[in-house]
């Protein structure tokens, strides 16, 4: 054993198996404790905000952005991932992990300031810058610290328990915040989380950087090509949910297809491609990498429009809905436990994914056949199946692409199932948003027709009055002076029309969810015992 100190960078040679490094026991510890509090930072960022969503969309007027919120974060923070799991792998990862700690928390702020929805999006895609850099570095210090499988495993639990302290903390705190102290407190709850890690990421994190023999050079033209790639995706989804397929959505989808195009041809030429397509050519991985997207979908749709689901359609408070949501994000804590103890035992690891994604499946179907007059115990049994399955699927996905990625792709690896993820996750924010603003707006032009003056009440057909008081006492008003009396039944029939739209969007999560778990047979037998199998290694 030998101490690695903080101060003087460690350069390890990328064939080195690792196994013969070694932390003093007291500086992993207070090393992963930092790490701890940058994990907390993505885990409370996720959790909290959607919670505060409908609020948010209601005091800044602009409930048509709703999806925007989430998905400028997670378009940032899939076109950095990549960049800074590369940069990574060839300068070593704590410069890094300090620089994103300091944007994020700097774009919490500017969050938490914002007077404009137009101004929250920009502040929460320099977030996602910062988070995009967190992930694809301070994920993938784990395996550097712990090159052994067996060990990585042990510590992983630590990262796993405080994702999951911040998803307890987060719809519980960020429901109680907004109730109570307005929506803006739980971007500033980011700042002391942050500066406890900064120090302990500073003072006990080592730099261990792979010797590599090749010259190290960025793709920053593949980083471009990402960029437009899925900026045109972005914008291709919205509009197309918004106006329908006319000659200016399909420009955008040709766009996308072309920038992808583009990609993957200077990709496949360029040697020192920020995306190393041999990746893809190792069939566990490509596995990985489908299963990731689709989770990714299911994760983020869950996190952003059941908070929504319960403030809109059922009409319960911000508070009320946190706790509703609390089991979903605590449970990830309990299955990735569960997982981290069983998993190694297993003769097929594989199987821990199927188990996590049918508990997922039972979490979706429950909440698109709950109701206003449902048992919230009920509601809540359905949130823990869904908390254990993700948390069985999650730190396993990760783990199995290490494995198999080898060391000198090890945070590339790591940051694609990462960043791959959020792609699913900007997709599944933006479909099901899109699906559930038409099919609001047709429903309530559906419900009103000959019952109201045209032209009248335009706030019952923007979804934002069912959790805005203000605005629902002035439609009061408005309803009064045209002599139609009291508006409860039109709020009514709104948070039905608005359930049965969520409804709908999630029946789109649950079959791509139920997609995911048949894909998983074709996933070849990880081994976690550190013997690669030939089907694993893609021959």
């Amino acid at each position: 054993m030998f101490a690695i100190m903080s101060a003087q960078p460690i350069n390890v040679d990328d064939e080195d198996s690792g196994t013969g490094r070694r932390l003093p026991f007291r500086q992993s510890l207070l090393a992963i404790l930092g790490l701890c509090f940058v994990t907390i930072l993505v885990g409370l960022d996720q959790s909290i905000v959607g919670t505060a969503m409908p609020t948010i969309a209601a005091e800044l007027n602009s409930f048509d952005l709703y999806a925007w919120v989430g998905t400028s974060y997670l378009l940032a923070s899939v076109i950095t991932v990549p960049i800074f799991g590369r940069l990574g792998d060839f300068y070593g990862r704590k410069p890094f992990v300090i620089a994103s700690i300091i944007i994020f928390t700097t774009a919490s702020i500017l969050s938490g300031m914002a007077d404009s929805m137009l101004h929250l999006i920009l502040s929460r895609a320099l977030q996602g810058v910062g988070g995009g850099m967190l992930v694809g570095t301070a994920f993938a210090c784990i395996p550097d610290l712990f090159p052994v499988a067996a060990v990585r495993l042990k510590w992983q639990v630590f990262l796993s328990s405080s994702y999951g302290i911040a998803s307890v903390v987060g719809p519980s705190l960020g429901g109680f915040l907004t109730e109570y102290y307005g929506w803006r407190s739980i971007f500033f709850v980011n700042v002391p989380i942050s500066l406890l890690g900064l120090w302990f990421v500073w003072q006990y994190l080592p730099l261990i950087r792979y010797q590599h023999k090749q010259v190290i050079r960025l793709d920053w033209v593949g980083a471009v090509l990402i960029t437009l790639a899925l900026c045109s995706l972005q914008l291709f989804v919205e509009f197309l949910g918004r106006h329908g397929m006319g000659w200016n959505v399909a420009v955008l989808g040709l766009v996308f297809v072309l920038f992808t195009l583009i990609l993957f041809k200077w990709e496949s030429h360029c040697p020192y491609a920020l995306i190393p397509l041999e990746l893809f050519r190792i069939k566990s991985l490509n596995v990985l990498f489908l299963l990731s997207l689709l989770l990714g979908f299911t994760l983020f749709s869950l996190l952003f429009y059941i908070p929504l689901f319960l403030q809109g359609g059922f009409g319960l408070s911000p508070n009320e809905a946190g706790i509703l949501i609390t089991p979903l994000v605590v449970c990830v804590t309990v299955g990735s436990i569960l997982s981290g103890r069983v998993v190694t035992r297993l003769k097929r690891p594989n199987h821990i994914l199927y188990v996590g994604f049918v508990l997922v499946l039972v979490c979706i179907l429950g909440t698109i056949f709950s109701s206003r007059g449902g048992s919230s115990y009920v509601f809540m049994a359905y949130m823990v199946a869904g908390g254990v399955g993700l948390g069985m699927i999650m730190p396993n996905l990760t783990i199995f692409s290490q494995e198999v990625a080898g060391k000198s792709n090890l945070g590339i690896a790591t940051a694609l199932v990462q960043s791959i993820r959020m792609i699913g996750g900007m997709l599944g924010i933006a479909i099901v948003g899109s699906l559930v603003n038409y099919l609001y707006a047709a429903g309530m032009t559906r419900q009103t027709s000959g019952k109201i003056p045209p032209n009248s009440l335009q706030d019952l057909f923007d979804a934002q009055v069912l959790v805005n008081p203000v605005q629902q006492a002035a439609l009061q008003a408005q309803a009064q002076q045209i002599g139609i009396g009291d508006i409860q039944f039109w709020i009514d029939t709104g948070r039905e029309t608005l359930i049965a739209s969520i409804h709908s969007g999630f029946w789109i999560v649950f079959a791509l969810t139920l997609l995911a778990t048949v894909w998983v047979y074709r996933l070849p037998l990880i081994d976690l015992k550190g013997k690669k199998t030939d089907k694993q290694k893609g021959v």
